[in-house]
C-alpha cells in the first residue's frame, strides 16, 4: 500500500492541488487530506487504490520499500 508521503510526493510531482487529485481519483477533498495527513490507513482499500490509480496515469511510478526507503518517481518515458 502506498503511503501518504508518497501521495503528497506524486501530488507536488504533478502540481496538482488536494482538490484536482480528488477530482481525478473520485473522492472527496477531505478524504484526499485525510489520507495525507494521517496516514493511507485511515482510508478504505478502494480509496487508497483510487489515487494510486490517478496518479499512475498521470505518469507516476510509486517504489515500494527495498531497503532504500519508498519513494516516487515519473515512469520512464520512451523516446525522450
Amino acid at each position: 500500500m502506498i503511503t501518504s508521503e508518497q501521495i503528497r510526493g506524486a501530488r507536488g510531482m504533478t502540481g496538482w492541488s488536494s482538490r484536482e487529485l480528488a477530482e481525478k481519483a473520485g473522492l472527496g477533498l477531505a478524504t484526499i487530506q485525510r489520507m495525507e495527513n494521517r496516514g493511507t490507513g485511515s482510508s478504505t482499500a478502494a480509496n487508497v487504490d483510487a489515487v494510486q490509480r490517478a496518479l499512475e496515469a498521470a505518469g507516476i511510478e510509486f517504489i515500494s520499500e527495498n531497503g532504500g526507503g519508498a519513494g516516487v518517481r515519473f515512469k520512464e518515458r520512451i523516446g525522450d
